[in-house]
């Protein structure tokens, strides 16, 4: 019986350690390494205390946050893109992708799309969610940003896209290229119905989506880091053989040389939102946020 109580203990080793801490309770910055707790890098929305790096979010994230709770109505959820050309590569078969991205974003196509309110302002919203074969815009993405201006123009009320692109999607050839001009159209229909295009840009935003509709907003507004432009700086650089500044193609340099109208840390999106809006209705900003009802008061 001594002998059993003289056992050595038996000791507490890292990889004992390692198995009592969930994989899920720390995050870790993709930019700075920093490790911040799940919840506390959730309740600052994606966002890095220690640098500030906006870590991507999808498009129901992004309706979660910016929305008042029980507002969204979604539309054209049932579109779904399609095999249009009977695209097969080598290495690639669109519709087993498609399938797959479908089943893995649970969602049918890049935009997801609806109605939906800020501080009570009503208007029409079209988020692209990246993880969707990298934003890229099909014949689906078009038709569904086009809808979303359509009901604006015929709602009177602002259209908010939120913009995250690789660009227009090889699988649907001509096709989706003409998404573009088909957005456009759709915009100047907005314009005459008299009600703002607010354009955001989050990272990664590139190809036809930057080129066209989320660059011809009223407003242009993008998040702090977000990588911007038509062709990737790799090519740019192979192209004219110079090395391009190491900020190019960021939001910041968008800003400083009048590409965009500002850019607008993630925490601060919702309200500046709500702000724009309400300037462009000319209704009283709301009295429980009396901050940014002194901003717009002391501007009249």
């Amino acid at each position: 019986m001594k002998d059993f109580f003289r056992r050595a203990p038996i000791p507490f080793t890292s990889s004992r350690r390692e198995q009592q801490i969930p994989d899920n309770v720390w995050v870790k910055c993709a930019h700075c390494s920093e490790l911040t707790y799940q919840k506390q890098f959730q309740d600052a929305l994606k966002v890095c205390p220690k640098c500030g790096y906006h870590t991507r979010m999808n498009a129901r994230e992004w309706l979660d946050m910016l929305l008042d709770e029980g507002s969204f109505e979604e539309h054209d959820a049932e579109l779904q893109s399609m095999d249009i050309l009977g695209f097969v590569s080598p290495k690639d078969n669109y519709e087993a992708k498609l399938e797959k991205m479908i089943e893995k974003t649970e969602g049918n196509d890049v935009i997801v799309s609806g109605s939906g309110c800020i501080d009570g302002l009503p208007f029409e919203i079209a988020v692209c969610n990246f993880e969707f074969m990298g934003g890229s815009m099909g014949s689906v993405f078009g038709e569904k940003v086009a809808r979303a201006t359509e009901r604006a123009a015929e709602r009177r009320v602002p259209l908010i896209t939120i913009n995250a692109s690789g660009g227009a999607r090889m699988h649907e050839g001509l096709f989706s290229l003409m998404q573009m001009a088909k957005i456009s159209v759709a915009l100047t229909r907005l314009a005459h119905a008299r009600q703002p295009h607010i354009s955001l840009l989050i990272d990664p935003c590139y190809g036809g989506v930057s080129a066209s509709y989320a660059s011809v907003a009223d407003i242009i507004l993008a998040e702090p880091g977000a990588h911007i432009g038509f062709a990737g700086p790799r090519v740019i650089e192979q192209t004219i053989r110079q090395k391009l500044p190491p900020d190019f193609q960021t939001a910041e340099f968008f800003l400083a040389h009048g590409m965009i109208d500002a850019v607008v840390p993630r925490p601060e999106m919702r309200a500046t939102l709500a702000r724009l809006m309400t300037l462009y209705l000319g209704t009283p900003y709301p009295q429980h946020l009396p901050e940014l009802h002194n901003m717009v008061v002391g501007q009249e």
